[in-house]
């Protein structure tokens, strides 16, 4: 009886426990985690704002240089371009890199706010509203509105450092893990005096382990973390530790319960070959990409666009020379005079492209291929037609059809990429986009036979990096620099 009584206790208390926990669990998973900011609140408040304001003066600043009556019909246009500057022009941000190059932002300001015009006029146009406007009006406003939201950008990035604490006022800051990730952090905060001070780091390797860290800015080791913090009374503390430690961050984050610091975690993404990296917020989950296409809302909009809009240009100005270029390869030899052949596209599909048939074979089996210097197969007319890439005109009817794009990684034949898919790593990472009729390796040289692995994996080396630093800037410069290298002699 006495045995029972005395474990019953233990019974209910470790009932009690497992609810307990059970609870707390359940209440970690509904918790949402929010996107937050080290910016001063105002300095928040004032970034949402900006962009939209900013459009909105604009406006009325041309209606008054043009001595227009600012109408209830310009202040919807006005409040109707305030809404769409909100949701597809990227809010303005503090550097924070080496360079105070402003060139990607303002470029990409630049073609959001195209985007945001072109939306207006398309909407001005199905409601037949825009006789009710000022063209002069509407053309200055246009053009005056992009170096407005530059100056205004300016002048927040120089007035949010006077907005933040300084002094005795000013948060201290420490970063536990010298590695890659806590280094660069650490450097992006000593070059934002406004952020606070950056005392130092903790980590359980020797000085001589850590190259570019200083004896003076190393504070101990991993267990002396939370005394230090309590006897400075330290404001943040960064955990820059590597996943493959999460019981020393588990025991780490149980002493710093005992403070009053904020605690951040560093996820060290700088050990991965990151490609288009951004954070994501999924209904209160913060996630990281770590590989991703780049073109995601108004980019992908503006991507296809251009197609549309360039393909379609060029395919009026060809028709004729592709017309006569279509008789020359019907007279010259037996055979279709379009060429089709399986290849992958966009998320590795299966698609079909067209060009003018410059051989006396159409393989597209198990087996191809490739065209070799004298090569016996090519036509009289199909190596003209291979050396000036003019073989590839019809592929504008793949641009129109959103199978390919003017510009990206060269499609390769099924055959070709079932084999070099096993050869080269990373290989299949090129169809994270649309292929092009063009591409960033083709400018470079890297056109006709790969016969050997080498020159596939170069091949592959560019298309990679056009992914990782792609723009509007360089899929102009391809497409130039295409034009120039119309004769190329690696073209056979």
């Amino acid at each position: 009886m006495l045995k029972e009584v005395a474990e019953e206790p233990r019974l209910e208390q470790g009932r009690v426990t497992a609810e307990y926990v059970m609870h707390s669990d359940m209440q970690r998973e509904a918790t949402p985690i929010r996107v937050g900011s080290m910016e001063p609140p105002i300095a928040g408040v004032v970034k949402r704002l900006l962009d939209p304001v900013v459009v909105l003066l604009s406006l009325f600043g041309c209606l008054a240089l043009h001595r227009v009556h600012p109408s209830l019909n310009y202040s919807a246009l006005g409040l109707l371009a305030a809404l769409l500057t909100q949701q597809i022009v990227t809010p303005t941000a503090v550097r924070w890199a080496n360079t105070d190059s402003t060139a990607v932002p303002n470029a990409r300001l630049l073609w959001e706010w195209s985007l945001v015009i072109a939306l207006l006029i398309f909407l001005g146009v199905v409601l037949k509203s825009t006789a009710s406007f000022d063209r002069g009006v509407l053309v200055s406003w246009f053009v005056v509105t992009p170096v407005t939201l530059f100056l205004a950008r300016n002048l927040y990035e120089r007035s949010v450092k006077w907005l933040a604490p300084r002094g005795a006022d000013a948060r201290s800051h420490v970063v536990v893990g010298a590695n890659k990730a806590g280094r660069e952090l650490a450097r992006r905060l000593e070059s934002h005096e406004w952020l606070g001070t950056f005392a130092g780091f903790f980590d359980d390797r020797d000085l001589a382990r850590l190259p570019g860290v200083s004896a003076s800015k190393m504070l101990g080791k991993l267990s002396d973390v939370a005394e230090y913090v309590r006897r400075n009374s330290t404001d943040v503390i960064y955990i820059a530790l590597p996943m493959s430690g999460s019981q020393r961050i588990m025991q780490l984050l149980n002493e710093l319960r005992d403070t009053t610091a904020s605690v951040y975690f560093v996820p060290d993404i700088f050990v991965i070959d990151l490609i288009q990296a951004r954070f994501v917020d999924i209904n209160g989950v913060p996630v990281v990409s770590i590989c991703e296409t780049p073109f995601h809302g108004p980019n992908a909009l503006l991507k296809r666009a251009t197609d549309i809009v360039l393909a379609s240009i060029c395919l009026l100005a060809f028709t004729p020379l592709m017309l006569l270029l279509a008789l020359l390869v019907k007279l010259s030899s037996r055979g279709p005079v379009i060429f089709k052949q399986r290849r992958y596209g966009l998320d590795g599909e299966e698609i079909l492209i067209y060009k003018f048939r410059s051989m006396t074979v159409c393989e597209d089996g198990t087996r191809v291929e490739q065209a070799t210097r004298s090569d016996t197969r090519v036509t009289p007319i199909g190596r003209i037609l291979r050396k000036t890439s003019l073989d590839e005109l019809p592929q504008l009817l793949n641009v129109l059809q959103g199978r390919m794009s003017l510009v990206g990684p060269r499609p390769h034949a099924v055959a070709h990429n079932e084999m070099y898919r096993k050869l080269i790593h990373g290989y299949m990472l090129r169809h994270k986009i649309r292929p092009g009729m063009t591409g960033w390796a083709q400018v470079h040289g890297l056109r006709g036979e790969t016969d050997t692995v080498d020159k596939m994996r170069r091949r592959v080396e560019y298309d990679l990096d056009y992914l990782r630093h792609w723009s509007v800037w360089l899929d102009v410069k391809i497409l130039v620099r295409t034009l120039l290298m119309i004769t190329d002699r690696s073209a056979y």
